[in-house]
């Protein structure tokens, strides 16, 4: 695949979050060709079934924005061991109505940072068995635990740890590596 473009969400909706800095991050890194375009989530509205007869517009648009790109890459903290509840009410939304899951055959990853030593690992495993039950293809390595330090992202979203940069472009290639077969398979099938 020549041209890919990759959604991304951020599993927070803090205006200070450090993995909506990563995700700057990732987009700044991507490799050419690909293209970076986030997802937002902070709008949605509460999930509940009284919808699936009639989506809102937000909840249709988020849907739309998810079937419109190649794969997609969540940028999530770790809130109480799993992954925050606003990322949850977004996966229940792209999952329904019934027969309509928007993360079907999409071809995933998972990364976070937080600044404790094991980034943002247990959430991630919450957020892996979801994806694996939404039949998500996701990226199983590298996997993307980033511990965050002081000064690791400057403020324009660029890093400042030449071996974090590194592996966060060796990240972004291995998704892209996924996608691409995702993208022949369809084409072959």
């Amino acid at each position: 695949m020549s041209n890919r473009t990759i959604g991304y969400i951020v599993g927070s909706i803090s205006s200070t979050s450090i993995n909506r800095r990563l995700a700057e991050a990732l987009a700044r890194l991507a490799p050419e060709g690909t293209t970076l375009v986030e997802i937002p989530i902070k709008d949605l509205p509460f999930y509940s079934p009284d919808y699936d007869a009639d989506y809102p517009e937000v909840a249709r648009d988020f849907k739309q924005a998810l079937a419109d790109v190649d794969g997609v890459i969540i940028v999530t903290p770790e809130y109480s061991r799993s992954i925050p509840g606003v990322l949850k009410n977004a996966l229940d939304w792209a999952a329904r109505p019934w027969g309509q899951n928007s993360f079907d055959g999409k071809p995933t990853a998972v990364i976070g940072t937080s600044q404790g030593g094991i980034a943002t690992a247990a959430g991630q495993q919450h957020l892996k068995a979801i994806l694996s039950h939404f039949n998500a293809p996701s990226l199983g390595q590298p996997e993307g635990y980033i511990q965050t330090t002081p000064g690791l992202f400057t403020d324009s979203g660029e890093i400042t740890n030449d071996e974090t940069a590194a592996f966060l472009a060796g990240y972004l290639e291995a998704f892209n590596a996924l996608v691409d077969r995702y993208a022949r398979e369809l084409v072959s099938a």
